[in-house]
């Protein structure tokens, strides 16, 4: 017996969501967190449990860089990635997985870190600066270590 269509749509979803995320090298947290759902929810999108609502098909389609007509089968091949698809430089999975460990945190607790950060960076040695980058400069009332 055939399996019912929305079974198959559901396979065929979640096998585009996965290659376009492994595509852009992202995590099922780095999409789930940008679209704005929980990552339990994305990562039952790409088994083939489930399907998103319209509101977040549109938001996966542009953090995966696909169409929808990919997603759910009906498309050729990947869209273009768009500059806001693709992951920032700077934006290390490192990073990323920080970012999200500080956002679970109390306010205390991450005041707490920030303090530790903030003593940890003002006694590293000082970075060549990259042309063109501007120089940070103490807060007022505040002296930098040197």
């Amino acid at each position: 017996m055939p399996a019912p269509v929305n079974e198959k749509l559901n396979t065929v979803f979640g096998a585009a969501a996965r290659d376009a995320r492994i595509r852009l090298g992202l995590t099922q947290a780095d999409v789930a967190e940008r679209v704005g759902i929980a990552m339990e929810v994305y990562s039952r999108m790409e088994r083939g449990r489930m399907l998103p609502r319209a509101q977040n098909l549109r938001r996966l389609c542009d953090v995966l860089a696909v169409s929808a007509d990919v997603l759910l089968g009906v498309g050729q091949g990947p869209s273009p990635v768009s500059p806001r698809a693709t992951p920032r430089q700077e934006d290390s999975l490192e990073l990323r997985r920080l970012l999200r460990t500080l956002r679970e945190l109390e306010p205390r607790e991450l005041k707490a870190v920030a303090r530790v950060v903030r003593t940890v960076v003002s006694v590293m040695p000082a970075r060549p600066s990259a042309p063109g980058a501007r120089k940070k400069t103490p807060a007022p009332g505040r002296k930098r270590r040197t």
